[in-house]
């Protein structure tokens, strides 16, 4: 009879180590939710990650594309894994403080990132070098009263908007569109040779196809130097270290972002991957130890 009951003690313990394994093995099938809002930057980053987790992790990958207030949201309540475009420290400070405590951040991307109004390189410096510039009636004229901006959940609009206030802007229009729409508008200008101020950011692709120049901003409205981090849902270092910990690794020079987002925008992102990892592999190594 004793041994009988350690038969089955024997039998229920590995029944429940079977099923515990089972578990924790769906939950490693379980697939990444990556979010990213449509900026060239964070779509090129995201998909060069989830290429690594698909192929080097060997899990899944679901990619979520939506605006940035919903991405934050969403982060929180763990209806996306990670995402892999928080500006700060001002961008996104106003998401910033609504999620700090909330999230897990898991590491830098790039450093050196850096928001502005920019200008055709034709633009005389002499007539147009600063913001402050912009009150000048005959610039005024030239521009037509527009600053092309992007989408209005966008912190460098929200920082936009701040700075026609702090330069006494007001008989502008800050035109709020999308990336497309904006670089657009800047396409079209700048065949023409037409005047053109619009808001943008670095890194971006648009400084490899274009002659663009930032337009100083000695009220510093704008803000200064940033960074992009990595955020984590809640309990995703402790329930999937793998892919936080790759993550976490995850970092890179903005001149091959750039590099890699022109070729992106030229011929495709999956192209744009491949390449980016053929030609860096021991980053990318590296990025994976561990």
């Amino acid at each position: 009879m004793l041994l009988k009951k350690r038969e089955f003690l024997g039998l229920t313990a590995g029944l429940a180590m079977g099923l515990t394994t089972g578990a924790a093995r769906a939950a490693d099938n379980k697939p990444i939710k990556l979010g990213f809002a449509p900026w060239a930057d964070a779509e090129f980053i995201t998909r060069l990650a989830a290429k690594l987790i698909e192929d080097r992790l060997q899990t899944p990958v679901e990619l979520v594309q939506t605006d940035v207030a919903p991405l934050y949201q969403g982060i929180t309540r763990g209806d996306v894994d990670a995402m892999l475009m928080c500006w700060l420290p001002q961008t996104h400070a106003d998401y910033w403080k609504r999620v700090e405590g909330k999230v897990e951040r898991l590491g830098t991307l790039y450093i050196g990132a850096r928001l502005g109004w920019v200008v055709p390189k034709y633009v005389p410096e002499s007539e147009l070098a600063s913001i402050a510039d912009l009150a000048k009636p005959e610039v005024r004229e030239k521009l037509n009263g527009r600053i092309q901006g992007i989408e209005p959940g966008a912190g460098l609009t929200r920082l936009s908007q701040k700075t026609v206030e702090a330069y006494g802007l007001d008989d502008y229009t800050l035109q709020e569109a999308s990336e497309a729409a904006m670089l657009s508008v800047v396409d079209r200008a700048m065949r023409r040779e037409k005047w053109v101020v619009a808001t943008a950011w670095s890194p971006h692709w648009m400084f490899g196809k274009y002659e663009l120049r930032y337009l100083a901003d000695p009220k510093g409205s704008l803000g200064g130097e940033e960074e992009v981090i990595a955020l984590g849902r809640p309990g995703l270092k402790e329930e999937r270290p793998e892919v936080a910990g790759f993550l976490s690794r995850l970092n890179m020079p903005l001149n091959e972002l750039e590099k890699a987002m022109l070729k992106a925008q030229q011929e495709n992102a999956d192209a744009a991957v491949a390449q980016y990892i053929e030609e860096h592999g021991q980053r990318v190594k590296g990025w994976l130890a561990g």
